[in-house]
Order: structure tokens, then C-alpha cells, then sequence
């Protein structure tokens, strides 16, 4: 399973426009490429809020595979789709990773 982390800084002008779009649009357009099967959204806590809200989206991909067919075939429209709405104001940076072990209680 491959985890594709997506951290985003979002100003508070537009933090809760910002929110809205992701839950209603933008995180079901991933999904709906095929190559993710869900999406996790977190809040960084004990940050300091007067810069902005930093949140984390964890998509899992099943395969390296399926994730190289997002970013050549999806990634860069859905990136500049959130450029263009959001510009400047919504700052990403992406990291991949691999789910090595997985434990439940």
C-alpha cells in the first residue's frame, strides 16, 4: 500500500472556503481517478493558527503502479485546478511513502 501525503498551509481568509472545496470536490476527484481507494484528513495541532492551518491528506494508493498512473494521467490538471482556485493562499509540498506494517487493537 502506498500512502501519498499531501501537507497544505492554508491562509484564514480562506481556510474554511478552502475546507468546504476539499470535502465536497477535490478529494473525490482523486478517488475518483481509480488510483486511490480513501483519503484521511488531519489537523496539525499545537501550531500557531495567526499563520494559517496546516492540514495533512493521506490518499492510499494499492500499488506504485496505480499511483505513477495518477500523477501522469490526473495530477497535474487536479494541481492546477487548486493553483488557480487557491493560488499562493493554499502552499503544498508531497511526500510518498509504503506501509511497511500495519497494527490494530
Amino acid at each position: 500500500m502506498i500512502v501519498y501525503n499531501v501537507t497544505v498551509k492554508v491562509d484564514l481568509d480562506i481556510h474554511e472556503e478552502w475546507k468546504h472545496w476539499m470535502r465536497q470536490s477535490h478529494i473525490q476527484a482523486l478517488i475518483e481517478t481509480g488510483c486511490f481507494t480513501s483519503c484521511r484528513m488531519s489537523k496539525l495541532l499545537a501550531q500557531n493558527e495567526d499563520e494559517g492551518i496546516t492540514y495533512s491528506l493521506q490518499y492510499l494508493s494499492p500499488s506504485m503502479k496505480k499511483f505513477h498512473q495518477y500523477q501522469a494521467q490526473f495530477a497535474p490538471a487536479l494541481r492546477k485546478e487548486h493553483h488557480e482556485k487557491f493560488g499562493e493562499k493554499a502552499v503544498s509540498f508531497r511526500t510518498m511513502m509504503e506501509v511497511v506494517d500495519e497494527f490494530h487493537s
